[in-house]
């Protein structure tokens, strides 16, 4: 047993809700470090969601406490108090087939894939085997990421940041939470890192990502009543090209939802290079009208309404002129903090001294190489100077407590991960982080 003394997380800190928990489980399980967090979901006590672990968590803990043969205490839905001790690491584990049942329907199958994917990235073995991952629970949840979200948004990102990550994904059935409850299933087969290497940052030429880029195109995926779907096609298309004109719109999904109460919208823009998402999950309004003309009236301006919110968010987002969207900038944070290299994704554009950060970043050769040759001497020391340059303009942050740009859910990452992982380093208010090279040993 790990007798280690386990490092103490308030579960109130920052946004002191699931996602503390999640990161924190995740880090301990890939580090073999002990925690134990007081005031789980500390900050949830007084809306609707109510305080304490819920059905996610308590598979997502679950699955991690037995894939490392970990001692935990405390882990049942609504417990205050979590202690969790793993006992081996990631590179030990033996079932390459693994089948999570949440125990509600309502439970998010992607939050509970979230709060594994970290630790499956490392849990190589020898033969080189994927991990094959079928999750039972909610698809389209409120207050979760949607699998349209993970698959045309953060999966695609990371594959385009990182070398190491491949994740082939597959939905058989969508769930709800809005509605009559209904059970959907996710499948995923997660290629780890191989053992001795760990996630790598690419190059910024490999990203493609090199300053600030148009929106090209914008994918629509909609998942709403069948007697809605003809007039919210015809509302997103008309925002959006008043508000992107000459973007083209693609609609990748467009699926009758089978129900009033189920409301699905993403739309994704998309750069050259980049993706933004924003989405909203609703139901229709019980409003009753005495006459089918008033009823089709407010149907119509309930599906503007839809449109118009989604689209102007969207707009927002791309607006704010960073990299990466609100929800995607925290959900990228625990890659950065494992990979090894500096990384840099900013949800706003940044104006500080000496110039923008993306293009100090563009200077700096990100994840510089173990082995790549130089063509010429020459641009070596151009390459050296600049990182110099760059070195004396980063300003490392303090992490006693939440920090950084972005959303409160961003900050309180980036909390977790330094409380974790002693050696990462954050600079310029979170904008800039130096990982700490994670990887599992050869035996």
């Amino acid at each position: 047993m790990n007798e280690a003394k386990p490092i103490e997380i308030d579960g109130r800190t920052g946004e002191g809700g699931g996602q503390l928990v999640r990161l924190a489980c995740t880090l301990a399980a890939i580090t073999t470090q002990p925690i134990r967090i007081t005031h789980v979901r500390g900050n949830r006590r007084d809306d609707s969601r109510g305080g304490g672990l819920k059905s996610q968590h308590v598979c997502s803990i679950a699955y991690l406490a037995a894939a490392t043969d970990a001692s935990v205490t405390g882990l049942s839905v609504g417990s205050h108090t979590l202690e969790f001790r793993p006992r081996l690491p990631p590179s030990s584990l033996a079932d390459r087939h693994v089948k999570i049942v949440a125990d509600s329907a309502a439970a998010s199958t992607l939050l509970i894939f979230q709060a594994i994917l970290p630790f499956l990235l490392f849990a190589a073995n020898s033969k080189g085997e994927p991990v094959e991952v079928d999750i039972s629970g909610g698809t389209n949840v409120s207050w979760s990421l949607s699998y349209e979200y993970l698959d045309q948004v953060l999966l695609p990102t990371l594959e385009a940041a990182f070398c190491g990550v491949r994740v082939k994904r597959s939905i058989a059935k969508r769930g709800w939470s809005q509605g009559r409850a209904q059970r959907g299933s996710v499948s995923f087969k997660v290629w780890p890192v191989r053992l001795g290497q760990g996630l790598k940052v690419k190059k910024r030429e490999e990203q493609g990502q090199g300053g600030p880029e148009e929106v090209t195109k914008i994918d629509v995926s909609m998942m709403v009543p069948g007697a809605m779907r003809e007039g919210l096609a015809r509302a997103l298309v008309h925002d959006l090209e008043e508000l992107f004109p000459d973007v083209e719109v693609e609609f990748k999904v467009d699926e009758d939802s089978g129900a009033d109460a189920r409301i699905h919208v993403l739309l994704v823009a998309r750069s050259e290079n980049l993706r933004w998402g924003r989405d909203i999950l609703t139901a229709t309004p019980k409003k009753v009208a005495a006459k089918n003309k008033m009823v089709a009236v407010v149907s119509w301006n309930f599906v503007q309404s839809v449109s118009r919110k989604v689209t102007r968010e969207l707009y927002e987002e791309v607006s704010a002129g960073g990299v990466v969207d609100e929800h995607l900038q925290d959900q990228l944070v625990v890659f950065q903090a494992l990979a090894k290299g500096r990384t840099s994704f900013p949800s706003a554009e940044v104006e500080d001294d000496g110039g923008a950060l993306e293009d100090r970043m563009g200077e700096l050769e990100i994840g510089e190489g173990e082995g790549e040759k130089q063509e010429e001497k020459q641009e070596e020391k151009q390459e050296e100077k600049q990182e110099e340059k760059q070195e004396e303009r980063l300003r490392k942050d303090k992490t006693h407590e939440p920090f950084g740009e972005g959303s409160s859910h961003a900050a309180t990452a980036r909390w977790v991960t330094a409380e974790l992982l002693p050696g990462v380093a954050w600079y310029n208010k979170g904008r800039v982080c130096e990982g700490v090279g994670m990887h599992m040993k050869k035996s």
